[in-house]
């Protein structure tokens, strides 16, 4: 979990790799949606193209349908999800129904400035219609307000491990993993 510019995306990529499982990134679904055309891709693109959020319905199906699929059964991470109150209980109901449970939830942390910095820098190298500044700052403003809050439940639960998004990406890298390995015992 963290904001978005955080660094969540490269971040669930090299843990994928350290601890050999597959990584559930929301994002990518999308882009891959909208890439192909689909009536998904189609309907996530009218809220991202306005700097908005992808409904709860869209998102949480697409989840759902994930984690039955085969390569998640060695283990996964999510990536960006879940971000909101609903999300959670949805995560929860889907597990449950696998038989599974949540081992660990790593927030990733960044000033505000150091994520706006970092995501128009994304905008201009990728050319990402979503990334100006209205829709950074509007997501920003959304994940303080439905995201953040998630953060203080699972540490409720004894699931949260907290670790700063800055730095060179192997020192957080190294950073997540000893905070896993102290959260996971």
């Amino acid at each position: 979990m963290g904001p978005q510019g955080v660094g969540k995306g490269t971040q669930a990529a090299r843990l994928a790799e350290v601890f050999g499982i597959v990584a559930i990134s929301t994002g990518d679904i999308f882009r891959a949606n909208i890439k192909g055309d689909t009536e998904l891709g189609k309907t996530a693109k009218e809220y991202i193209d306005k700097g908005e959020l992808v409904p709860d319905e869209i998102t949480n199906a697409m989840v759902r349908d994930r984690l039955g699929e085969e390569d998640v059964k060695a283990g996964f991470l999510l990536d960006g999800y879940p971000r909101n109150a609903a999300q959670v209980a949805e995560l929860d109901t889907a597990l449950a129904g696998l038989g599974w449970e949540l081992d660990g939830v790593i927030e990733l942390t960044a000033d505000r400035d150091v994520l706006m910095e970092r995501l128009t820098k994304r905008a201009q190298d990728e050319g990402r219609e979503d990334d100006t500044p209205e829709g950074i700052a509007r997501r920003l403003d959304i994940y303080d307000t439905e995201t953040a809050p998630l953060t203080a439940a699972y540490a409720e639960r004894g699931l949260l491990a907290k670790v700063d998004g800055v730095g060179e990406i192997a020192e957080v890298t190294d950073r997540i993993v000893a905070s896993l390995a102290t959260q996971l015992g």
